[in-house]
């Protein structure tokens, strides 16, 4: 019995400021560029763990040469269930990207939580010119 599976695929990147506005930048289009393509709760999802990761990359990471982050996207179907890969890559930190525990009070902490909630699963892919932080939704 042969199988075969029907994929189409699609990527785009942005390049945005290493800055708060970069990450809203990043957001709008992610949101734009999806807005015809996924349902409105995976939409909803995506936007939000690129929220955090371009977020995080901005509070805690340094830029890329240029001052810059990048948001990489790659929507895939597989047997008519979308697939999403988002990637932010910025200039590294001192240390690995990990979830920790916020107390109720503390403002801010719970990112990586959130990604780890929404996602499939995620992960952080280092190189000689900085890191990369992806998750994968479905």
């Amino acid at each position: 019995m042969i199988v075969s599976m029907a994929v189409a695929e699609r990527a785009w990147c942005v390049v945005v400021p290493h800055h708060a506005r970069g990450a809203q930048q990043a957001r709008h289009r992610l949101a734009a560029a999806l807005a015809d393509a996924v349902d409105a709760t995976l939409l909803s999802d995506v936007v939000s763990v690129a929220a955090e990761l371009v977020g995080n990359a901005v509070r805690h990471a340094e830029p890329l040469p240029g001052g810059v982050v990048r948001l990489a996207w790659r929507l895939r179907t597989v047997d008519s269930r979308h697939v999403i890969e988002v990637r932010v890559t910025d200039g590294g930190a001192n240390g690995l990207p990990r979830p920790r525990t916020a107390g109720a009070e503390d403002p801010d902490g719970r990112g990586l939580t959130i990604v780890d909630a929404l996602a499939v699963r995620w992960g952080v892919e280092r190189d000689g010119l900085g890191q990369s932080v992806w998750a994968e939704l479905s």
